[in-house]
C-alpha cells in the first residue's frame, strides 16, 4: 500500500493536481496517547512535528483524545492546545477507560471516515503500534512505521523516512494512492515543542456508539509496571552506554556504576545485544532507543551511523575510545582518547566525591 518514491530526477518538475477523491481529506491529526491521567510525551513531540507539516500544507493541526472521563479529557485537550494543536477531537466513553484494540479501532476509524484527515500520526509505543496497524488495515491505507523524519513534497504527499535493512539504509516512503497517510514515530526522535501556556483552541466531541456486549476483550484488572526493572532510556536526563571497547560483559558493571552515581540510566550499542551481554530494551541507537538526554557518555562505542543518529539529539556528548579516528568523535562535544575500562572507574569515583561534597555544602 505504501510505495517507495521514484528517483528525485524523475519527480522533479512533475507537480501534479491532487486527485479529486483526495480533495475532501484535510488537516493533520495526531493521536494523543492518554492513559491513567497522563499524556505520553511522544504525543506532544508529534504535535510539534505535526505543526510543521500543517503549516506547510496550510491546514489545521488536530489532536485526537480517547478515554473514559470527559472532564479529564478536556483538561488534556488544554495541554494539546498549548503544544500546537488548533483543535482536539474528544471521544469520551466509559468503555474507553482502558485501552482495548477493538473499541479504540472502531472509534478511530469512525472519526477518520467522518472528518477525513490528510495525515494521521501516532507514537510508536506499544499502544500506538497496536492501534496504528489495526486502523490502517481497517481503512485500507498505507502506514509507515518507526519514522525518523517527516516532510511534505511538492504533491502534498507525506514523505516518511525510516531505517531499513537493519538500519544500514534510510528509505523515504510515500503513500500516493490512499488517504489518510499514516505514520508512527518513536519517542524522542522528534524534539519536544515549546509550550505556550494559555493558548486556546477548539474541541469537537464525537459520540462513540459503543456497547460492551459488542466488545470481545474484557479488562479484568490493571497491574501497573512502574516498579518493574525495565529500562527508561528515552526520557532519562543522563545516559551512560558501553560498546565493544569494554571487551567483556563483566566490564558493563563500570557503565552501570557510573550511571548509578550520576542518577542516570545505562545502555549499550547493538553488538552488545547481539552477543547477549545485555537486554534489547537497553539498546541505544536508531534500531534501538532514540535518546535526547542532557548528558550522554559513550564508553568504548565506535559510533556506527545507526548509533550516531540515535544519540545526536543529546545536549552534551562525551565519547571515550582508544581509536582517535572513531566516528563517535565526529558528534562528540568532548572526546577522550583512552581505555574506557580504566577511565570509567576513575570518573565514577571522581563524580562520587564531587557529589558528596556538593551535598554536604548544600
Amino acid at each position: 500500500m505504501s510505495t517507495a518514491p521514484t528517483p528525485a530526477a524523475g519527480r522533479a518538475g512533475m507537480k501534479k493536481e491532487l486527485p479529486e477523491r483526495f480533495k475532501a481529506y484535510k488537516h493533520v491529526w495526531v493521536f494523543i496517547e492518554y492513559e491513567h491521567g497522563q499524556i505520553h510525551p511522544v504525543s506532544l513531540e508529534l504535535l510539534g512535528e505535526g505543526r510543521k507539516l500543517a503549516d506547510k500544507l496550510g491546514s489545521e493541526l488536530a489532536g485526537v483524545l480517547l478515554g473514559g472521563d470527559r472532564a479529564a479529557l478536556q483538561v488534556a485537550a488544554t495541554e494539546a492546545w498549548e503544544h500546537g494543536a488548533d483543535l482536539v477531537y474528544v471521544c469520551a466513553d466509559p468503555l474507553l477507560e482502558h485501552y482495548r484494540n477493538e473499541p479504540y479501532t472502531r472509534v478511530m476509524t469512525d472519526l477518520v471516515n467522518t472528518y477525513q484527515p490528510e495525515i494521521f500520526l501516532l507514537g510508536a509505543t506499544v499502544l500506538g503500534r497496536d492501534l496504528a496497524g489495526a486502523v490502517a488495515t481497517t481503512l485500507l491505507t498505507g502506514l509507515t512505521a518507526d519514522c525518523t523524519e517527516l516532510a511534505i513534497d511538492d504533491e502534498r504527499s507525506l514523505a516518511a523516512t525510516r531505517p531499513t535493512f537493519g538500519g544500514s539504509l534510510l528509505c523515504t516512503i510515500h503513500t500516493l494512492n490512499f488517504r489518510p497517510q499514516m505514520a508512527t514515530v518513536r519517542p524522542r526522535v522528534m524534539a519536544m515543542p515549546p509550550r505556550a501556556p494559555g493558548q486556546q483552541g477548539r474541541i469537537i466531541e464525537h459520540a462513540t456508539g459503543l456497547r460492551e456486549d459488542d466488545i470481545i476483550t474484557k479488562v479484568l484488572r490493571f497491574l501497573p509496571d512502574r516498579d518493574s526493572n525495565k529500562a527508561e532510556l528515552a526520557y532519562a536526563d543522563i545516559v551512560v552506554a558501553g560498546g565493544m571497547g569494554l571487551r567483556s560483559p563483566e566490564n558493563l558493571q563500570h557503565v552501570r556504576e557510573l550511571a548509578a552515581v550520576l542518577g542516570g540510566e545505562w545502555g549499550g550499542s547493538r553488538p552488545l545485544v547481539q552477543k547477549g551481554w545485555m537486554e534489547a530494551d537497553r539498546q541505544i541507537g536508531q534500531t534501538g532507543k532514540t535518546i535526547r538526554p542532557k548528558l550522554y557518555i559513550a564508553a568504548g562505542i565506535s559510533g556506527a551511523i545507526q548509533h550516531r543518529v540515535g544519540v545526536e539529539g543529546a545536549d552534551t556528548i562525551i565519547a571515550i575510545n582508544t581509536d582517535r579516528n572513531a566516528p563517535i568523535f565526529d558528534i562528540a562535544h568532548l572526546g577522550i582518547v583512552g581505555d574506557a575500562i580504566l577511565l570509567l572507574p576513575v570518573l565514577t569515583e571522581a563524580f562520587r566525591k564531587r557529589l558528596s561534597v556538593n551535598r554536604l555544602a548544600g
